[in-house]
């Protein structure tokens, strides 16, 4: 129900405003004179009457705070619109940086300043709604969301003549009449946040590196309010640069939506109940696999726990420089908190299985308590890579017992996949060439190396020594279900 509203965009601002209130109270309001008179009556006429507007009784848009992707991209996006100067110094220090953007404007500061819209899709930018004048939405009635959200649109296309895809609220609590009046406007979607930033944050967590590398992930929405913080300029270089330590790239959010995957409901994913309770099987058959005894010489690379973009990546890179694939364990609370990175590690090849939800001791758990890590670990680890992982489980720690490993089998869970190589590398005192060192020292054929994927350590430094050594022993890499043969 976008608007066509030719004349309506050839009149001041002021008489813009004037007939987002005429459509509210009707055609009685005041004029100040017969011109003002003529021109409110052409307002009306080219405008709908979105007092009566009924709920939309279609499928709501989406509403999108991060995407789903193992492509390295994330979006910077800025919600409102500040004083004409402040915005060309802030599009200036972006193509300085070399850095692409979203922007959200209100549909009334577009009305008002359309060359400084126009300048920023000149420049490379996208433009989406703020909606039309950054009210909060929380408590309106819905034809006034609409009337919020259509209204906006069609004042951004007519001034810009660029189509508007998605809106986004000015204010965090988003109501669900937003998603319906979204879709009832013809718009894809509503776009949230994944981190929301401000100038406070230049004085503390701008500074911190572990508090950046956290916040840099793929398929991320980063948002900066222009319009509550003057210093959105000071933190582009900063940003920038913990996004090119991971080797990410900055795109608009119709590019990031681009990228997105499928990521189906949990349940519609075969193989997510493979792994169930089951405390009646106390008896259990499993298997304890720590290395392959058959002569050769294939060994497996496997990596535990979880970590940020900025190792996990690192790790993938790594491997992918020498083609090797390898097994990664993952602890499902960090993929359920960045599904996204979880599939990039299973697009690159590899493979998956389970370590926990939450990484306990498993031989200090009640029955009742290991299952439930196991079998939450199993379905968070399927709904993020959308597949069922292999079943592979290994204890945190490598703490395993008989009633232990028949509590873990009765899930489905029966091959208990340790390891007989480990130099201790979650401590962050053992540096790379004790790492290697002991690695070199301890592998044979059939070995599974155990390393983590774990920030702060060294096993990325050490990694590619590690490869490099073993191979030109005549070890060759295969994933450990491969090994287990």
């Amino acid at each position: 129900m976008k608007l066509d509203k030719k004349l309506l965009f050839r009149l001041p601002i002021w008489v813009l405003i004037g007939s987002m209130l005429l459509s509210a109270v009707g055609c009685s309001g005041k004029r100040s004179s017969a011109e003002n008179t003529e021109q409110w009556e052409n307002v009306a006429e080219a405008a709908p009457d979105y007092t009566n507007t009924e709920r939309y009784e279609g499928e709501p848009s989406s509403f999108i705070s991060s995407v789903y992707t193992a492509e390295r991209k994330l979006s910077l996006t800025f919600n409102g619109m500040s004083d004409r100067e402040s915005m060309l110094l802030l599009l200036d220090e972006l193509e300085r940086l070399h850095m692409t953007a979203t922007f959200f404007l209100p549909g009334l500061r577009v009305a008002e300043e359309p060359d400084v819209a126009k300048e920023i899709l000149d420049r490379g930018h996208e433009v989406e709604s703020n909606t039309l004048s950054r009210s909060n939405l929380g408590g309106m009635s819905y034809s006034d969301i609409f009337k919020e959200v259509d209204l906006g649109a069609s004042v951004m296309e007519d001034k810009l003549g660029t189509e508007i895809q998605y809106v986004r609220s000015a204010f965090y609590k988003v109501p669900d009449d937003l998603m319906l009046a979204a879709s009832h406007s013809g718009l894809k979607a509503v776009i949230g946040q994944s981190v929301t930033l401000n100038d406070v944050h230049l004085e503390k967590e701008l500074q911190d590196q572990k508090f950046l590398r956290l916040q840099i992930k793929r398929g991320t929405i980063i948002s900066i309010d222009l319009e509550k913080n003057n210093r959105a300029i000071e933190m582009l270089p900063i940003l920038n640069d913990a996004v090119s330590e991971v080797g990410y790239e900055w795109v608009r959010i119709d590019n990031l939506m681009e990228a997105a995957l499928e990521k189906k409901p949990l349940e519609q994913i075969e193989g997510y109940d493979a792994a169930v309770k089951n405390l009646d099987d106390a008896n259990a058959d499993y298997e304890l696999f720590y290395r392959d005894l058959t002569p050769g010489k294939e060994i497996s690379l496997t990596f535990d726990d979880w970590g940020t973009d900025y190792t996990v990546t690192k790790i993938l890179d790594i491997l992918d420089q020498y083609e090797i694939k390898a097994t990664f364990f993952l602890r499902a609370n960090g993929a359920e908190h960045n599904p996204s990175l979880a599939r990039a590690i299973l697009e690159e090849g590899h493979e998956i299985a389970n370590h926990t939800y939450s990484h306990p001791v498993a031989t200090t758990l009640s029955p009742e308590s290991l299952q439930e890590e196991v079998v939450k670990a199993h379905q968070v680890i399927t709904e993020a890579i959308q597949q069922q992982p292999a079943m592979l489980f290994r204890p945190p720690t490598g703490a395993i017992d008989d009633n232990t490993a028949r509590v873990i089998a009765a899930t489905g869970y029966r091959d208990i996949a340790m390891y007989d190589v480990t130099v201790l590398d979650w401590e962050a005192g053992n540096d790379a060439d004790t790492l290697t060192r002991g690695v070199l020292e301890q592998t044979k054929g059939g070995s599974v190396i155990l390393l983590h994927m774990l920030d702060d350590i060294h096993t990325v430094e050490a990694l590619p020594t590690i490869i490099e050594k073993l191979s030109a022993k005549g070890y060759t890499f295969v994933i450990m279900s491969e090994l287990m043969k």
